[in-house]
């Protein structure tokens, strides 16, 4: 099965409510969708987000990319020479991480259908239902309060708090939603680069002391801020998790040689798809530490391949944060991962099972070969 051309298109989903976090705000799920050709016609579908404040990766920058320097070296290839595909797609350009996970994504898609099984068993895994959180935006404390109830009234029992653009609000904030919804559901944290390390613990600190039980706070201080982190972890009881600081293997060695951090979480957006996400959650079993999988404001495209990834190493990752599809007012895509609430389900198709996808808007000059 050899690669024929690389393709691409373009997705657009209305959000429920606006996604609202210390970084960004948006309205839609806006993907970039990668079709990789191959000469026998089969189709595999990758995709990524526009998430410049986070990768510094938008979708126009992902095509030039794609078009000028990987596509070139992978027409021709076989979709079985797996690992030789990821190394070229990793080993063409440095960064942009996004292009890269888009690209694999979609020959791990074909490499699926070449060997007629759904990719999350070829992976490894078994397990093929998984639960995910659902993100509540951060916002006013009424707006919050029943963006919370109609999550838990969904079946949702796992909430991510987005917070992080004003202190005392935030600490406000997490003690009403905690009185409300403890006893109905887990709470995480997500700051997003929001604090910094004093601001931080002594937030920590305050809801410590309040009683407000927290299952986790995900990356409260800037992305370069390492000793920010273990300054951090060395001084509050509840586990403390880095997102944005943890791209590569490298950098999530540094943070566990370091102790900065309990808990990584694995995103494809920023490791570059699925080969190095493996890579990340084999060294964090090799540190004893968490994992979780989570997504960007992206669809259910490249969160299918999160998902398998998930079920592949569930022994690793103990957390699944994968609710972008279901913060979407519909999911464009039929077949393959049915992402319905809470659950996520895999379904035995070939590669990441897409059948169709509705709305797809081809970009008639992102053809490689032109």
């Amino acid at each position: 099965m050899k690669i024929k051309a690389v393709r691409f298109a373009k997705l657009k989903v209305p959000l429920v409510t606006p996604f609202k976090t210390a970084l960004r705000e948006v309205s839609f799920i806006e993907d970039l969708v990668v079709l990789i050709d191959t000469e026998c016609g089969q189709i595999g579908y990758g995709s990524a987000a526009s998430t410049p404040v986070i990768t510094g990766d938008t979708h126009q920058g992902m095509i030039a990319v794609i078009q000028q320097f990987i596509a070139p070296k992978l027409v021709g290839q076989e979709i079985e020479n797996i690992n030789q595909l990821t190394h070229i797609i990793q080993s063409t350009v440095v960064g942009n991480s996004s292009a890269k996970a888009a690209l694999e994504l979609a020959v791990y898609d074909l490499w699926g259908k070449l060997y007629q099984a759904p990719l999350y068993k070829l992976l490894g895994g078994g397990n093929s239902e998984l639960k995910t959180d659902i993100t509540i935006s951060v916002d006013n404390i009424d707006k919050m309060l029943s963006d919370c109830q109609r999550a838990v009234e969904q079946g949702f029992d796992v909430l991510k708090i987005k917070i992080g653009n004003n202190l005392n609000q935030d600490i406000e904030r997490v003690k009403a939603i905690h009185a409300g919804f403890a006893a109905k559901a887990q709470l995480r944290l997500d700051v997003n680069q929001g604090w910094n390390a004093k601001q931080t613990v002594f937030a920590l600190q305050q809801l410590e002391q309040a009683g407000v039980v927290l299952e986790l706070v995900e990356q409260p201080v800037k992305s370069s801020d390492i000793q920010g982190l273990k300054y951090i972890t060395e001084r509050v009881n509840t586990p403390i998790m880095a997102d944005e600081s943890a791209f590569s293997p490298k950098q999530v060695i540094q943070l566990l040689e370091l102790g900065a951090v309990d808990i990584i979480n694995i995103k494809l957006m920023k490791t570059g798809g699925l080969s190095r996400a493996i890579e990340i959650a084999n060294i964090t079993a090799q540190y004893q530490a968490e994992c979780m999988i989570g997504c960007m404001l992206e669809g259910s495209i490249a969160v299918a391949g999160a998902a398998h990834l998930a079920s592949a190493k569930a022994q690793q990752i103990s957390k699944i944060d994968l609710d972008g599809p279901a913060l979407g007012q519909y999911d464009p895509v039929q077949g393959g991962v049915e992402f319905s609430g809470p659950q996520i389900r895999l379904s035995d198709a070939p590669g990441l099972g897409i059948e169709s996808i509705t709305g797809l808007e081809l970009i008639t000059n992102g053809v490689w070969p032109a």
